[in-house]
């Protein structure tokens, strides 16, 4: 706070329309609700059930605490800003907020990679799956995302505690992200933009990279087996995973690895939309719904 002289800043949110702002209110409550009762169904279930006492549903379980960890850091805020008419938001609040989101966006990619390797030994080395995946191992590929989400973030807000905010406040988005937040700087800021870059980079490539090459080799595998009830059977176990994987790759390296420059107001905040309300929604419905040990561990609880 000692590098500025705004003490707060302006959300203008996503529209000042009040008819789009009362649809918005009830859309966003729905959704949050949706997505706190799916992902804490889903953790409990798998608490509770023994059958679901498995690597994947472990990492599964992590996934959906991610999902719940930053919905909460973004929506309650928004519809904070949608019911009332003040918008404002401290600069200690602000970059708290950020601060949270960044540690939970990083550290989705890097468990997302760890669900692909996990997918590939089940299905590339099944019989020595149980050995492979131990509970070290695990412990192991849970622990790495968390640790890269906090060097991620510590490094980024690192490098933006060096920048000024000399006067204009008003951030034009629903919640404190990064390129908003660049672009009301007063200072240059292209050693941050080249930190974050990098950074972004090394997320999308390492874990993406990761990812490739697991299911390169699930797919080789799938393509060997003779029947195709079996080959149905393999690709559905991966399936759900995959697609959490393109919904979420897709729309946060839209929004992020480009410059401050070509950030586009309507298409950059549709696509925040997506991946911090819509995706922590739909995460619960996309690996529940497609897996039958997941319906029958319900009924089982229930």
């Amino acid at each position: 706070m000692n590098n500025t002289n705004v003490l707060g800043f302006i959300l203008m949110g996503l529209t000042e329309t009040e008819e789009i702002r009362q649809v918005l209110i009830m859309l966003f409550l729905l959704i949050y609700l949706i997505t706190l009762l799916g992902n804490a169904g889903m953790i409990l279930i798998i608490h509770l059930d023994l059958q679901l006492h498995k690597p994947m549903y472990f990492f599964l379980s992590h996934l959906s605490f991610l999902d719940i960890s930053y919905s909460t850091v973004i929506t309650p805020k928004t519809l904070e800003n949608l019911l009332t008419s003040n918008k404002y938001i401290s600069f200690k609040c602000c970059f708290t907020q950020l601060s949270f989101f960044i540690f939970c966006c990083g550290t989705e990619f890097f468990l997302l990679s760890s669900m692909a390797y996990d997918r590939y030994v089940a299905i590339c080395n099944p019989l020595h799956y149980p050995i492979v995946m131990s509970r070290r191992l695990c412990c192991v590929l849970i622990t790495g995302p968390y640790l890269m989400g906090f060097i991620e973030v510590l490094v980024i807000v690192l490098f933006m505690n060096s920048l000024h905010f000399c006067k204009f406040n008003v951030i034009y988005h629903f919640f404190c992200d990064i390129i908003p937040i660049l672009a009301l700087s007063c200072t240059d800021t292209d050693d941050t933009e080249i930190m974050i870059f990098i950074v972004g980079t090394f997320n999308v490539m390492v874990s993406l990279s990761t990812i490739c090459v697991s299911y390169g080799s699930i797919l080789s595998t799938i393509l060997k087996i003779n029947s195709t009830s079996g080959k149905c059977k393999a690709f559905s176990t991966c399936a759900s995973h995959l697609l959490g994987v393109t919904i979420f790759y897709g729309t946060t390296i839209f929004t992020y690895l480009k410059p401050k420059q070509s950030y586009s107001l309507g298409k950059d905040q549709v696509a925040s939309v997506f991946y911090t309300v819509v995706i922590p929604m739909l995460n619960p419905f996309i690996y529940s719904l497609r897996n039958r040990e997941v319906k029958n561990a319900l009924i089982r609880v229930m």
